[in-house]
Parts: C-alpha cells; structure tokens; sequence
C-alpha cells in the first residue's frame, strides 16, 4: 500500500478552519442525472480508480506521514449527495453553493472526496459538483479522476476487461513505527542535502528569493556546479493588495466561460502563446478590479503558477507539481505592452524550468521531520500569512479533452476548476480548464477580500475584449 509522499502531506498538515485544501471542479450538464444512475456507474468504476476508495491510515504518534488504505465497504449514500436550487435557479444560486461546499472540511476518517447532485437548474441543466482533497491528487491528478468517471458517448463505456489491482494493507503499527523512527533518524541527512541542493535554486523559492544577494549567491551555485547559464529570475516583493493575507474560513466562487478561437486570434496576432493570452487576461481583470478597490500597485503583482512534473516524465499517484512565481504586470496600462510583458516572464520562466525543473518544494517537504510538520506547516502558513505573503494570486491553466463528454447519459456541457486558496497563495485562485470548444474559468475568492467574485469574471471578459480590439486595430 503507497504511503503518503512528504508533499502530499503537505496538503494535510497546513489545513486549519481558514486554510482548506479542497480542489473540485463544477460540471454543468444537459439534462437531469439520476442519482440512483450515478451510484451505479460510480460502483463499476470505483473497483478502477484507486484515488477514491482509499482512506487515510495514520501512523501512531504521528512519527511518520500516513499510509493509504483501501476501503472494503464504501459508502456510496455519503459520498454522493444531492440537492436543490429554489427558482429561478441561476448561475449565481449555483455558484453560491458551490461556495458554501467548497469550504467544508473532507471526513479523513473516510476516502477524501464528495460528490454533489445539484438540481434546479435553469434551461433543463443540472451540476455536479466534485471535491476531492489535495493530499490524494494534484491538478492534473483531479481532471485524470473526473475523467474515469466520464464517457465519450452517451451510452456508458462497460468497465475494462481486466481485473482491478487491489491494494496491499498497510504495515501493522510496530511496523508503522519502525519505518518512522528510521525515518525521523535520516532527517538530519535529509535537511543537509536540501540545503546543498538548494543553494542553486534560492531565487526560485517564493520569501528566500526576496532575501538581498540571494539571486547573486544562486547565479554563482549554478555556475560553480557548471549548471550552464539558465536564465535569471527577477526578485519579486509581493506589493500589498486587499487580498494579501490571512484568508477567512468563507468562500466566493464565481465562473465564465470565454471562446478560444478569440484567444487564438491574440495570439496569433501578438507572436505569442495561449497561455501568455490567458496570463495577460487575467493580469488586466485584476488590474480593473484593483483600480476600483483602492487603487493599482506600481509594480507587477507576484502570481503562484503551477506547473506539473508529471509533463516532465515524472509518473506515479499523489502529488507531482511544482510551483513557480511570476511577475503579472497589473501596473502597466497598455494591454499589448502588458501583454508581452507578461510572454515575456513565463518564457523565463519555461527557459529555467526546461534546465532544472523546480523541485524544491517537494525536496524541502522531505528534509522536514514528520512528527513535526504538522506543528511547522500551520505555524508557517500563519506566520508569513500576517507578515509577508509571497505571492498575491494563484493562476492556473489546465489543458482538457477537445470534444464532447457524457455522465449517464447527460452531456457535459461546461466543467469550471474550483480551487485553492490560502493565507500564504493569497485571496484569489482564477484556474482555467480547457474543453470542447470553450474556456471555462473558475474563480475563487476569500469573501472578506473580495466580496463579489462575480466582479472578477466580467473583468475577465473586458480584458479579452481589450486585447481583441488592440488586435482590430494591427494593419492588416
């Protein structure tokens, strides 16, 4: 049975009232689903997907990170719920619920994920709404979950002719202790290697990076170790915004849907990426939003960006992500210059990570004693969140499927990441997921910092707009 990876608990340990480490994702479909249908089809498919019929199985005294162990007997009456919008049953009665769920706490004492029906819909819709937590996937991990639930047609594929692999029980507890103290005695070994391996990389490393000559000491580590010259990360001091901070335990969650042939149209005109669009977007919704809520920084805000390891050849369950920081270049008006202001730091950004890809926060979770990174997350987490968080939002683009999906039957016709945010990432967490001919964005808010999220989404819309007029505007 696979153990807990340092990262992934990780996810675990900094949760607190305020700090939840759900990512879900709300799908809108045609049609009515029947729950009693869903129950059924999520019984043949379980026996296939590992990450939703295995729980938690501690080790005493918390020596060590906790195993996963399979549940015999799930209970699919708890895990799949439903409830009802009253009319009109609109998006934003929908989006108001997702927010009320989304900041719920998963049972650890069962396998961490709910799934909920949620009827009522205008226009004969219906969504679902899907939570599982971070310690048993990342991003890629969750889209990978969702889709062993899916179908490409509307009839249900029948599930795989071969056997389902079942899981190894976990060690009894002397062994469970034996493992932990051996482990807690490398430790020392293990926090001395990281700080080798880390000097190379401290202007990577979100709060280290803003410390004087850190940059200057990571440049000579990489050339000492004859690393090449891999492109130099700018210092990024978070500016303070008013949704830097502590975040509360409530949510706001608010979507929008925005064509992709209008984004490749920017593209194609400017010479750059999708993703450079979609960065450039989101860095003029937050530049309207904060131009209306006290006023735009004079320098680039720093946003959290996720890249996945698995993209990298890194292959196995759990958690395979890094997290890079960016400056999104919110201060500067003009959108074409912001624009490739913003190409212009991920390409960094790519360069460095294509040389050596950003591994230092699994490696700094390994170097960390067990037994203590409960005690040391949350103490962080809360620390840097009062004094200087180093990051002012999250940003994530996530590539899905190009044509159509089906759960028993019901069309998929949107599916909106819903996603994480906390006193260290900031009050905004904008995530877009690519599928069927649309691009469907998800954003979450701390409802202190940013009480109408529904702001953000048209600001989304206007950015775009701005930059297609920009390219109305090139000679032709």
């Amino acid at each position: 049975m696979p153990q807990l990876t340092a990262l992934d608990a990780q996810f675990l340990h900094f949760e607190t009232a305020t700090n939840i480490a759900n990512i879900a994702g709300l799908a809108i479909l045609d049609g009515d689903l029947n729950r009693a249908d869903l129950q059924a089809l999520l019984e043949r498919r379980l026996p296939y997907v590992p990450a939703l019929r295995r729980k938690l199985a501690p080790v005493p005294f918390g020596l060590d990170h906790p195993y996963w162990m399979q549940e015999d007997d799930l209970d699919l009456d708890y895990h799949v719920r439903e409830i009802g919008l009253p009319p009109p049953g609109d998006d934003r009665q929908l989006a108001e619920q997702v927010s009320r769920l989304h900041a719920r706490r998963l049972d650890r004492g069962r396998p961490l994920w709910e799934i909920y029906l949620i009827h009522g819909l205008s226009g004969g819709r219906m969504g679902l709404y899907t939570k599982i937590h971070h310690a048993a996937v990342d991003g890629i991990g969750g889209a990978d979950v969702l889709a062993a639930l899916l179908d490409t047609s509307p009839s249900p594929a029948p599930p795989p002719a071969a056997e389902p692999e079942r899981d190894e029980p976990p060690p009894g507890r002397a062994e469970m202790l034996a493992r932990g103290l051996a482990r807690l005695a490398g430790n020392p070994a293990h926090a001395v290697r990281f700080a080798a391996r880390a000097i190379p990389h401290l202007d990577e490393i979100p709060i280290v990076s803003s410390i004087p000559g850190s940059h200057l000491v990571s440049g000579l580590a990489r050339r000492l170790a004859g690393a090449g010259q891999a492109p130099e990360l700018p210092g990024l001091p978070a500016p303070k915004t008013p949704f830097s901070g502590p975040v509360s335990e409530h949510r706001r969650f608010a979507f929008v849907s925005l064509p992709p042939e209008e984004i490749k149209q920017v593209r194609k005109a400017f010479g750059v990426t999708v993703n450079d669009v979609v960065m450039a977007v989101c860095a003029g919704a937050l530049r309207r939003w904060l131009a209306a809520h006290g006023g735009v920084p004079r320098q680039p805000l720093v946003a959290g960006v996720p890249f996945s390891l698995r993209a990298a050849g890194v292959e196995g369950p759990g958690n395979q992500v890094a997290i890079m920081t960016a400056p999104l270049a919110v201060h500067i008006d003009d959108p074409v210059t912001r624009l490739h202001q913003v190409r212009h730091a991920m390409q960094r950004i790519k360069d460095r990570f294509s040389l050596a890809p950003a591994r230092w926060l699994r490696e700094f979770s390994e170097s960390m004693p067990a037994a203590l990174m409960g005690l040391a997350s949350r103490s962080a987490f809360g620390l840097v969140g009062q004094t200087a968080p180093p990051i002012n939002v999250a940003i994530s683009n996530v590539p899905g499927p190009q044509f159509p999906l089906y759960v028993c039957g019901a069309r998929l016709l949107t599916h909106y990441p819903v996603s994480v945010i906390t006193d260290v990432s900031g009050g905004v967490n904008i995530t877009a997921f690519s599928y069927d001919g649309s691009l469907d964005i998800g954003v979450v808010t701390d409802r202190e910092m940013v009480p109408d999220a529904w702001e953000l989404t048209v600001h989304l819309r206007d950015a775009l707009d701005e930059l297609r007029n920009a390219e109305a505007s090139l000679p032709h």
